[in-house]
């Protein structure tokens, strides 16, 4: 269909206009190691339509990108994915997915820059993907939650082996999430809500 200038539509869509009870925004990064699930968690649970920066991946990545555990895929992250939620009438979360593969770390400092907390996301089948990740989040004073992404047929391990394999201080929360459903990712960033309420709290009363 044609548009002249005075049919273009101006500004957001109706449907990604914030509530206007809003309150308060905060930015929260999904981060982890290369398909383990951030494009599809930021898309699952976005109230909007997700940005993504996904490319088909090609010939250049090949003896690059190590495609252990994730054979099958095809696309990847080359910046970004954005999303947003509203958690109730004053508080809205805007989401960015991180790029897993090691060539495209360089676009994080501007990813998680101002992020008030984190989503690390793990794949039991490759869990030493995840290590990267958490120490930059530790290095840049992030506080973060680690959702395990239960993908079909990936080994099922004790909560207390995994916290050991982690090496994952008792305070931090670790829970089990299908980053595909728009409820279990939902959880997931409630979790990390109550965890930096709790942070900022233990802070506070150190003080």
């Amino acid at each position: 269909m044609d548009y002249n200038d005075s049919e273009l539509p101006l500004g957001p869509r109706r449907e990604d206009l914030l509530p206007t009870s809003t309150e308060r925004s905060v930015k929260v990064v999904v981060v982890g190691g290369f398909g383990v699930g951030k494009t599809t968690m930021v898309g699952s649970v976005s109230e909007i339509r997700p940005l993504t920066t996904e490319e088909t991946m090609t010939q250049a990545g090949v003896g690059v990108d190590d495609l252990s555990g994730v054979e099958r895929k095809t696309e990847t992250t080359v910046a970004m994915d954005f999303g947003r939620i509203t958690l109730n009438d004053q508080l809205v979360l805007y989401l960015f997915g991180t790029p897993g593969q090691q060539r495209f770390w360089f676009l994080w400092n501007g990813v998680i820059a101002g992020a008030l907390g984190a989503v690390v996301l793990v794949d039991t089948r490759r869990l030493e993907d995840s290590f990267p990740a958490m120490d930059r989040l530790e290095q840049g004073g992030i506080p973060f939650v680690v959702a395990i992404n239960n993908f079909p047929g990936a080994p099922v391990y004790p909560v207390s082996d995994l916290r050991s394999a982690l090496d994952l201080p008792g305070h931090v929360p670790l829970v089990n999430c299908d980053a595909r459903r728009l409820d279990s990712s939902r959880d997931v960033l409630l979790t990390l809500m109550h965890h930096l309420y709790d942070s900022a709290t233990a802070t506070s009363e150190a003080l």
